[in-house]
């Protein structure tokens, strides 16, 4: 039964999806700008926490942050072809400024290949000044015309790292290496999201890029998500806007670029990835409130005693890492409380009341339902009753289980989900429920046949492949790869 104020996922998942957005108080729509969100401070602090592990990860492979303009020129964006069709029907324009028509307009942002790699020309020389490896936290601006909250709004904030290499082998690698050791790591570790990685088709691939690379999540509905994507360039841009070296020879050779990014699509991607009927559920790691204690009291007297009991059971909280907080609003009831955490996606509850003094034990409460326990009456999660010594050692071990189940519980739930195709009928059964795994050997015209047919695409070719030859699921030839298709946000 769900929770009141949040729709059921089985009756109306794309309904569920806002109520949980609303319910826990994520964010609110700038109704007075089209499109847009207001981030509240409970969405904004997952998105600082996704910050702070994304960036220490980027960090640690030698790159540096760096900021550019917001606005660039529209000239810039015109140079490269493939780029401009992309990214037109999205594109911001300002034309008036200090109450006068610009010469020339600008755009605001839909990404910043064009103007990082006009000032990239400036900066590279020699081969000793590669590779240059820089990465920005910013906000885009892309013109959308159906949003919702996180997955797909007008402007939206993201990194998007941006490096120049001497030749294709060190581009690819980088490319490569920031989609699995960086963001792949990231979504497994921290948001016990897992995820296919792989190569996007000719048709799907970023504007102007050379290749491609992605990472697909599923979604509890079996939809899937583009969680971060990785570009190859090649010298499309490099040849575009003059950025070149002298190699060690001598000679004047055009440079190999990349880009990166992933956006706060990915707090949609934690929603619907681990939420249920109750409301949001964090997996701790990203959890800006790991625990909350509720202090259980009638009199002052028992508040006394409580809270000096709660002082004493945090005490080593802070120094073994965990983040929480005492909730001590004498208005509302623990009932009310307890439903509001749980709608808010805590991990653990701790409630403290005077019988829980006396026993020196404390009532621990879990946000999900962990292997080896029975849900409660009505459903509820069951409370352990556990020793006050020794409690902060206990919740960082329940806080890891929490974790694991989360990612083992998407894992389970892609798997169970994830049908193999041998014909197009099947693969047309297939992403009814879920991925569909099948040989591909097709056109860019076949994909967009199969698209117009089945509003799935290719979300994937997967860079672990089975190899050997299989039968294509659509033309019937010969495929040496395995596609993974499925319909998408």
């Amino acid at each position: 039964m769900a929770k009141e104020g949040i729709t059921p996922r089985a009756q109306d998942y794309a309904q569920w999806y806002l109520d949980i957005v609303r319910g826990a108080d994520l964010a609110d729509y700038a109704e007075v700008v089209r499109g847009c969100i207001v981030f509240k401070p409970t969405g904004y602090a997952i998105w600082e926490a996704i910050q702070r592990g994304l960036d220490e990860r980027i960090k640690a492979t030698g790159h540096v942050n760096a900021y550019f303009p917001l606005l660039i020129p529209k000239s810039f964006l015109m140079k490269e072809a493939e780029h401009v069709e992309g990214f037109a029907p999205q594109v911001a324009e300002v034309t008036r400024a200090g109450g006068e028509e610009l010469a020339e307009p600008y755009v605001i942002r839909p990404t910043s290949e064009t103007i990082i790699g006009y000032f990239y020309a400036k900066w590279v020389h020699s081969w000793r000044d590669l590779p240059l490896l820089i990465n920005q936290w910013a906000n885009v601006m892309r013109w959308e015309m159906r949003t919702r909250p996180f997955l797909r709004t007008t402007e939206f904030l993201w990194q998007e790292g941006h490096t120049v290499h001497a030749d294709e082998q060190d581009a690819e690698r980088e490319t490569l290496m920031i989609l699995n050791s960086v963001y792949a790591d990231f979504v497994e570790k921290e948001m016990a999201l897992p995820v296919i990685q792989g190569l996007k088709t000719e048709k799907e691939k970023f504007p102007g890029a050379l290749r491609t690379y992605c990472m697909e999540a599923m979604m509890q509905d079996g939809r899937a998500l583009q969680a971060g994507t990785s570009h190859n360039l090649g010298q499309n841009f490099a040849k575009v806007f003059g950025i070149q070296y002298a190699d060690k020879n001598n000679q004047m050779q055009h440079a190999w670029t990349t880009s990166w990014g992933v956006t706060t699509r990915l707090i949609g991607a934690l929603i619907m990835a681990h939420s249920d009927d109750d409301g949001l559920v964090i997996p701790p790691r990203l959890a800006p409130t790991q625990v909350v204690v509720v202090p259980i009291y009638k009199s002052d007297d028992e508040r006394a005693k409580v809270r000096t009991a709660v002082d004493a059971i945090t005490a080593d909280w802070k120094q073994r890492g965990i983040r929480f907080h005492v909730d001590e609003r004498d208005h509302l009831t623990p009932g009310f409380k307890f439903n509001e955490w749980e709608l808010k996606g805590v991990p653990l509850r701790v409630e403290v009341g005077p019988k829980d003094v006396e026993k020196k034990s404390v009532a621990l409460a879990s946000r999900i339902l962990l292997e080896g326990t029975e849900a409660g009456t009505g459903g509820r999660k069951p409370k352990q009753f556990v020793p006050q010594a020794g409690l902060g050692e206990h919740i960082a071990t329940m806080l890891e289980r929490i974790q694991q189940a989360l990612y083992q519980g998407a894992l389970k739930f892609r798997e169970e989900h994830t049908f193999e195709a041998k014909d197009y009928g099947e693969l047309k059964q297939a992403i009814e429920k879920g991925f569909a795994r099948a040989w591909w050997a097709g056109s860019r015209e076949d994909e967009e046949r199969i698209q117009e047919e089945t509003k799935a695409t290719i979300r994937v070719l997967p860079l672990d492949q089975p190899g050997g030859t299989g039968k294509c699921v659509y033309t019937g030839k010969e495929a040496r790869q395995i596609a993974i298709f499925a319909r998408a946000y």
